[in-house]
């Protein structure tokens, strides 16, 4: 049933190319292939026993050790499910567009399959090939549907994403190297890691996966390709590259990095720690500059993913207690998924400003309240989620890492959980400071041309908040999924 789920979407892409279907057809083929995609994967959580589930292997590359293997488990499991969630979201979104729909939809199709091929993925190569494919296509939607500067935004994206992909790829061939086995396998690699505990050779692996994986995620100072390329590119596409294909390089970390290289990741746990709480104060304090609604969004994806950087390096501290590092690992994933929810729904409504107005800048709008409540309401609510209002999805995965990070005991952890408790003080100012200045106060010049959200934006972003919402309220059902998992991530890293 996996395989299906990867690639349902790709063979609804090679559908489109039939001359028969026109632009309608072609958005109509692509909700209804997301849709299917969508259910099949909850079939497949609510069959989830454990352990690597719905594992599938195949030869590809013999010579090489490559083959085509995928599972998913308590760590990839929630990403797949959220990649079909958003991936569906953009589609209802953008329902009502006809110029290029068909293209456009196919290249949504074929992104969904490398996304949710690279969640799946036990192959480094396989891994590797859905990493490299993601950057292209989204290369193309930013280029060909972006506005602004969009070719500028789009190749600096290829470019810096492009980079760190060769430098994955040297990491990727000396944990083959290094292996006893010679193999791609993830499984067996995790099971048997490359390199003795005191190898020098280990470290530099994990730079060369680190630096790349970086890049993708983004951290500080690898960020920078980040703001342009949301600026320009379609509201669907910034939801698709926040939401979904951030969270590559950090899961990249947890399923790589960390168990395969666990005698590094222990050595270099501090500097994760480091760049994590780095990440979470420059991205909240330079969103809070923002002028640009949508680079203030962008932003608060530094601050976000610094927040899971930093519970990724205190798993790593091996000194400290077993059950908050734990804790820290779960909160990472869960912060995955409930960022993957609220900013894709944030750079929905950011693209709605765009469909009216065709402005970003916050000084040029101001009471959209009056005219649009159910848009002030829904960003209202993305707003509180993002800054991690308890009762919503961010409250649950903040607060785990918060005390995961604390609570290891380990000296030093409790001033890095202190300082990242002060990216959630700026990030409330930030968000609130937009909402005052965009949807409150006097009307702006751009207001008039405000309207509220209609049928098929609220479709889209509504059960992204609302899944946030249950998330909030009840998280167990996630959780349950998600420590076990955890559990076991750190028993590999402390070996």
């Amino acid at each position: 049933m996996l395989t299906v789920v990867i690639f349902l979407p790709l063979l609804a892409a090679g559908l489109l190319a039939l001359p028969r279907i026109g632009d309608r057809g072609a958005v109509a083929v692509w909700i209804a292939a997301t849709a299917v995609d969508l259910l099949l994967t909850v079939v497949m959580w609510h069959g989830y026993r454990g352990g690597i589930g719905y594992e599938t292997r195949a030869r590809w590359i013999p010579a090489l050790g490559a083959g085509y293997h995928v599972g998913v488990d308590g760590l990839s499991l929630p990403l797949v499910a959220m990649t079909a969630l958003l991936f569906l979201a953009c589609a209802l979104y953008s329902a009502r567009r006809t110029t290029r729909a068909r293209p456009y939809a196919a290249l949504f199709l074929g992104l969904q399959t490398v996304c949710t091929g690279l969640f799946a993925a036990l192959d480094l190569l396989l891994f590797f090939v859905f990493f490299d494919l993601s950057i292209a296509g989204m290369y193309f939607v930013i280029a060909g549907w972006g506005h602004g500067d969009r070719y500028r935004s789009a190749l600096r994206f290829f470019l810096y994403t492009f980079l760190g992909s060769l430098a994955l790829l040297l990491g990727f061939i000396g944990l083959y190297l290094g292996g006893g086995g010679r193999t791609f396998d993830m499984v067996d690699l995790t099971r048997e890691p490359p390199f003795a505990e005191a190898s020098g050779t280990a470290g530099l692996v994990l730079l060369a996966v680190g630096v790349g994986l970086a890049i993708k995620t983004p951290t500080v100072p690898f960020h920078t390709w980040l703001p342009p390329a949301h600026t320009d590119a379609p509201a669907a596409g910034s939801a698709i590259l926040a939401g979904v294909m951030l969270k590559m390089g950090v899961y990249g970390l947890a399923r790589i990095a960390m168990p395969m290289l666990p005698g590094a990741w222990q050595r270099g746990a501090w500097v994760f720690v480091l760049v994590g709480v780095v990440g979470v104060l420059y991205g909240a304090l330079v969103a809070l500059a923002q002028e640009n609604v949508k680079r203030l969004v962008a932003y608060t994806s530094v601050n976000h993913m610094g927040y899971v950087v930093l519970a990724l390096g205190a798993a790593g501290l091996v000194a400290g207690d077993t059950h908050a590092r734990r804790l820290a690992v779960s909160g990472a994933v869960v912060q995955m998924v409930s960022h993957g929810l609220v900013t894709g729904a944030l750079f929905l409504l950011t693209g709605v400003l765009w469909d009216r107005a065709h402005d970003y800048d916050l000084g040029r709008f101001g009471g959209i309240a009056g005219v649009a409540p159910v848009l002030t309401g829904l960003t209202a609510v993305a707003a509180f989620a993002s800054l991690g209002l308890p009762g919503l999805s961010g409250f649950i995965a903040e607060f785990q890492i918060f005390a995961g990070v604390v609570g290891t005991g380990v000296p030093g952890a409790a001033v890095a959980g202190a300082l990242s408790v002060l990216g959630i003080l700026v990030t409330a100012a930030l968000m609130l400071r937009m909402l005052h200045r965009a949807f409150l106060g006097a009307p702006g010049e751009l207001t008039p041309l405000v309207s509220d959200v209609r049928p098929r934006e609220l479709v889209a972003v509504a059960p992204l908040l609302v899944l946030s919402a249950v998330i909030g309220v009840a998280p167990h059902w996630l959780l349950a999924l998600v420590e076990p998992a955890a559990a076991a991530l750190v028993s590999l890293v402390s070996r």
